[in-house]
């Protein structure tokens, strides 16, 4: 009976591969997209009669870690390694290195003259009369870019013949901004704790450590802050800079250059001094010999990521001096060591009564063309906080004289945390190809932040990491798509973060068509689907305090008016929205002036950003011809909708992928329709009762009364530490 058994299961496993499916086995979501299983066999056979043996040297760490990936991923997807060689002796050799490292890629004679140090070829080639693949940069780390870009390739099924494949990054500075404590916990992370193991560092150097920075330089990331920019000077002390430089020397082969977010006042509270006044000569003293300690330990080290002035953190201003005197301060002492500064300019002062979204403009606006050389100004992608839907930041196209670096949020602080499936690729592109207008039409905030639109150098991109301990690194398998879509943004703003994500899909789950297509609509659609739920029309910080978890636009409980939904909605009996206009805060006008026009224009405003600019009453009536009141109950109605949707799509796809991955996209699946439906009825609840207005016909009322929803409360949230 066992003998039949094992010959039944054999003939599945054989039928399977005749059919092109791969049988699904339990998976846990670890290998992320490097996910290097075997092929389909027809694929399989096609791709290993195109890499018969494998011509790249070790010399280098670089090279090594290059010779390394292509081997493994050869080795998982073709079912067999190529053998190794010193020479191609036989067509279909892949040739890996540099100009300089290979005698036979100089043969080959090509062009690589604009690809700088990062950039690399992929070129169908003749050698010594066989055919070849070369995989070439000037460098080695353009080298090990170029075999991970081989490697999507085989493993997103795509042609091999004929390749003639040219990458350059058009941004510099591609980096994971981590918000790990030293204590462990993660500011608004959602997958476990800090994979910086501070205690056992620098004796124990965890593998994972390599699996992240392979991860990272597979779409191109080269840079790490590794603690929160709510940061505490203890990083800065020689027990915690040995514990850097062991992380350091795991990334170095992987291109990846460590940074660290720096608390502004450490000479005081670490350095014995009595100020930090970034004009004072001791001040600066100690800085620098701060910063020569790093260097020995660090001789790559990246810079210093610094939030001052901002949400009670110290800085410059408390001297009286601005925030180009202290971001000039770390710039003088990293210059000598190719150091950068990324200055955030996430800034709103507790004593302001201007309108938050205008804060960040009206302090670094003046400042334009102040800041040294080498500091780069990183900016959110809206002018608040990371919400669902914010118009782009209107620092963006308004400072020409000074590199401005994008911040955007991986971690879903405010859309779901890790259960909600929501694929940031749609917002990052709606940000990236706003146009600012600031020289004319094309003026794009992607034109801006890559340097092109004002001839910057100098440029970045930061994102907000989502990255924890779980054994999935992201929280759910669903979220590693924002961070590998932040990735290949930042190496090239204007790709289709739709193509993004059947890429994304096709090596994390299934080249199969069948399973492909449904669910990059999925993922295409879920971003507006929690923007209804969630904020629609414009509506923005409706989210409970502190936590950001669930609805609460009710909510007073915290002791700033700008921490409260209320201050974000404005609602009362006569309608709802934020007037930004001239006849409100004015934030509109700090707009490049075509744009203003149209945001202080109501009939011209985008409804997706309607509540953002203006105050509007309940019975406007909509371009569709509905009351304002209708389409806001319509939009949080289609929300939940959208995520039925989403759950139905997924329910289909049983079978096509491993059990337990799917399992727990189900799970979380439910998770979302369920609080889908919390945050539609709470809110129309509580707008129904700020309008006094009859729920539109055909609309099913909220499950419970308001005073339900606001009864509700929660501990322990993930995602909130004690800084």
């Amino acid at each position: 009976m066992a003998l039949f058994f094992r010959t039944i299961a054999g003939v599945m496993l054989m039928l399977a591969a005749s059919l092109g499916m791969a049988p699904a086995h339990a998976e846990d979501g670890y290998e992320l997209w490097l996910r290097y299983h075997p092929l389909a066999a027809q694929q399989a056979q096609y791709d290993r009669s195109r890499a018969s043996q494998l011509v790249a040297d070790a010399a280098t760490p670089t090279r090594a870690a290059a010779r390394a990936e292509l081997l493994r991923g050869l080795r998982g997807l073709l079912g067999a390694a190529p053998p190794l060689s010193d020479t191609v002796t036989r067509s279909g050799a892949i040739i890996a290195g540099t100009t300089a490292s290979s005698p036979l890629i100089a043969e080959l004679h090509l062009d690589t003259s604009k690809l700088g140090k990062e950039g690399y070829v992929i070129r169908s080639v003749t050698l010594h009369g066989h055919a070849a693949i070369a995989i070439v940069g000037n460098d080695d780390i353009g080298v090990l870019y170029g075999s991970f870009h081989f490697l999507r390739l085989l493993q997103t099924g795509q042609p091999l013949d004929h390749l003639a494949i040219t990458e350059v990054p058009r941004v510099k500075l591609r980096v994971l901004d981590h918000w790990d404590n030293l204590n462990g916990s993660v500011e608004r992370g959602y997958a476990g704790t800090s994979i910086w193991d501070w205690w056992k560092l620098p004796d124990w150097v965890s593998p994972r450590y390599t699996d992240y920075a392979r991860a990272n330089a597979s779409i191109g990331i080269n840079g790490v802050v590794l603690n929160n920019v709510n940061a505490d000077a203890l990083i800065l002390t020689p027990a915690y800079l040995q514990k850097a430089a062991a992380l350091a020397a795991v990334f170095r082969p992987y291109g990846i250059h460590v940074y660290l977010s720096v608390r502004f006042s450490a000479p005081i509270e670490i350095g014995g001094l009595k100020t930090a006044d970034p004009l004072d000569p001791e001040v600066q003293r100690w800085w620098r010999q701060k910063t020569d300690e790093i260097y020995k330990l660090m001789p790559d080290f990246g810079g210093f990521l610094v939030k001052a002035n901002s949400e009670g953190q110290p800085g410059p201003q408390d001297y009286k001096r601005t925030h180009a005197d202290g971001a000039n301060l770390f710039a003088d002492v990293l210059a000598p060591h190719g150091g950068v500064v990324m200055w955030r300019a996430f800034v709103y002062s507790q004593s302001s009564a201007d309108d938050r979204a205008k804060q960040a403009y009206s302090e670094f606006k003046p400042l334009d063309g102040r800041f040294h050389a080498n500091v780069l100004l990183q900016v959110k992608n809206g002018p608040i906080d990371f919400q669902p839907r914010e118009p782009f930041s209107p620092l963006f196209g308004a400072m020409p004289k000074t590199p401005l670096m994008m911040e955007f949020q991986i971690t879903k602080e405010y859309l779901g945390f890790a259960t909600h499936l929501v694929y940031l690729g749609p917002l990052y592109e709606e940000v990236l190809s706003s146009d600012t207008m600031a020289q004319g039409k094309g003026s794009t905030v992607a034109t801006v932040i890559d340097g092109s639109l004002d001839g910057h150098a100098l440029s970045g991109m930061a994102g907000i990491a989502n990255i924890g301990t779980d054994r999935d690194w992201c929280g759910s398998d669903f979220n590693q798509a924002n961070w590998y879509v932040f990735g290949r943004l930042a190496w090239n703003p204007a790709l289709s973060t739709r193509a993004i994500a059947e890429e994304w899909i096709r090596m994390t789950f299934s080249n199969d068509e069948a399973f492909v297509k449904p669910v990059v609509d999925m993922m295409m659609g879920s971003r507006e689907a929690a923007v209804d739920y969630m904020t629609p029309l414009g509506l923005a910080h409706l989210m409970g305090p502190g936590h950001h978890y669930g609805p609460a636009p009710w909510d007073t409980s915290l002791p700033r008016a700008d921490w409260r939904p209320p201050y974000y909605h404005r609602a009362d009996h006569q309608g709802i929205g934020f007037d930004r206009t001239r006849t409100g805060s004015d934030a509109a006008d700090q707009y490049a002036p075509p744009i203003a026009a149209s945001f202080n224009d109501v009939k011209q405003t985008p409804e997706t950003l309607l509540l953002w600019f203006h105050h509007v009453p309940w019975d406007y009536r909509m371009r569709s011809g509905h009351t304002l009141w209708y389409e806001l109950v319509a939009h949080y109605t289609q929300g939940v909708t959208d995520v039925k949707r989403m759950r139905e799509t997924w329910q289909h796809l049983d079978g096509y992928i491993d059990a337990d991955r799917y399992r727990k996209t189900a799970a979380f699946l439910s998770i979302q329709e369920r609080e889908a439906q919390w945050w539609r009825d709470a809110c129309i609840a509580y707008f129904q009762q700020m309008s006094g207005l009859p729920l539109p016909p055909g609309f099913a009322p909220p499950q419970h009364p308001l005073s339900y929803y606001e009864s509700l409360s929660f501990h322990n949230v993930p995602g909130q530490s004690s800084w």
